[in-house]
């Protein structure tokens, strides 16, 4: 007879798979669903993640960083406005080894899969089973959050997101580059290892304007892409399908709560549940932030289940609101401050053009505040 659980998870994306290992260090039984699309989907996402020297530290825990091939550091960035405004960050200038990783989603998969395999406390479920906590980390799109009875709140942009990966004429020397022009980002993303010439592009263009885009054939999407970028980086080559997804602001009103309480759907059912990820909240890709938010839920919950009080269980409403009270601060900055700037670059008229770039010029001299915030950016500043 199967032992019970102490905690189930339902989502298998990076976040739920790292939540994983952290709870089966923790000794507690785990049971991990698979999704809809497991185990497909990795292979072919186009996308790659900007992860922060906290998130590489989490995932070096638990044995599941990939290696320099897929996790190409960056050591610059530099970020364009449209009217001349310019900031730079150097890692050398933080004394730091990077600013940033920039992580290939199916290396990740792959990893922490991996990991997994040698961990005996996780077992892998084809359906929910009950436990005294489960852990919702669906992703944005979560059916369980709304089973919970959840709002999730969600403020549209006008923009959708374009991710693709593309060829370089000259290597890019693992520096981020960032343009924002006409109220749209364009963000390049090393990818290769120190020598590589390959990027990983997210375009956040306007709405209207995304549907020409994508249908656009190989040549004349890269040309657009090499124009957008003012030839940094030389003639750029499409080196893979192209993503489209719509961006949003979104955050859930309760980030835990028990069965069986007002407002849940399953009464009855005596048990904690918790959000984790982008099923607790979302933010604009523009600071490359979400995954870095979502990493940080799961060491957040590991953290306040190990220092739980014995007679404590998994689902106790009170161990859980701790972990709600702690990570929704850490959130709502960081989505003030993506929102932000998307609404700030956003506005097309002066005097918010010339405005905004006399602000990244003088943001980019200001000294003690820029290395404030760029280690805040790399995990290096948690409370």
């Amino acid at each position: 007879m199967p032992q019970a659980l102490d905690v189930c998870i339902r989502g298998a994306g990076i976040v739920g798979r790292t939540l994983a290992l952290l709870l089966a260090r923790e000794r507690l039984r785990v049971g991990l669903v698979r999704g809809p699309d497991f185990p497909g989907g990795a292979a072919s996402d186009v996308r790659a993640y900007a992860l922060n020297t906290a998130s590489r530290e989490l995932l070096e825990t638990v044995r599941a960083w990939p290696d320099e091939q897929h996790a190409t550091a960056v050591r610059a960035m530099e970020v364009h406005g449209d009217d001349g405004g310019h900031v730079q960050f150097s890692a050398a200038g933080e004394g730091a080894p990077a600013l940033a990783w920039i992580v290939e989603v199916q290396a990740l998969q792959e990893r922490l899969a991996d990991a997994l395999r040698y961990q005996p406390l996780v077992e892998w479920l084809d359906t929910a089973q009950p436990a005294p906590l489960t852990a919702v980390c669906e992703g944005k799109a979560s059916i369980t959050r709304a089973e919970f009875g959840v709002q999730y709140n969600v403020t549209p942009y006008s923009q959708r997101a374009i991710a693709a990966r593309m060829h370089c004429e000259k290597p890019h020397g693992q520096v981020a580059r960032q343009w924002f022009a006409e109220g749209e980002i364009l963000a390049f993303l090393p990818l290769g290892g120190a020598a590589g010439n390959s990027v990983a592009v997210v375009w956040s263009v306007q709405e209207q304007r995304a549907p020409a885009l994508q249908a656009l054939d190989a040549a004349a999407f890269a040309a657009q892409v090499e124009a957008a970028s003012q030839g940094a980086l030389g003639k750029m080559v499409l080196a893979s399908e192209r993503a489209v997804w719509p961006l949003q602001l979104a955050q859930a009103d309760r980030w835990c709560g028990q069965a069986g309480s007002p407002g849940s759907l399953l009464p009855g059912v005596h048990s904690g549940w918790v959000l984790a990820g982008d099923a607790a909240h979302t933010v604009h890709p523009l600071a490359g932030q979400g995954l870095n938010l979502g990493l940080a839920d799961a060491r957040e919950l590991a953290k306040v289940l190990h220092e739980r009080e014995y007679w404590r269980g998994a689902g106790d409403l009170r161990l859980l609101r701790r972990y709600e009270r702690s990570r929704k601060a850490d959130v709502l900055a960081m989505s003030a401050t993506t929102d932000g700037l998307q609404q700030l670059f956003a506005q097309q008229a002066e005097p918010w053009r010339g405005l905004r770039n006399w602000g990244m010029t003088g943001f980019d001299r200001s000294g003690p505040l820029k290395a404030w915030v760029a280690r805040r950016a790399m995990g290096q500043i948690l409370k």
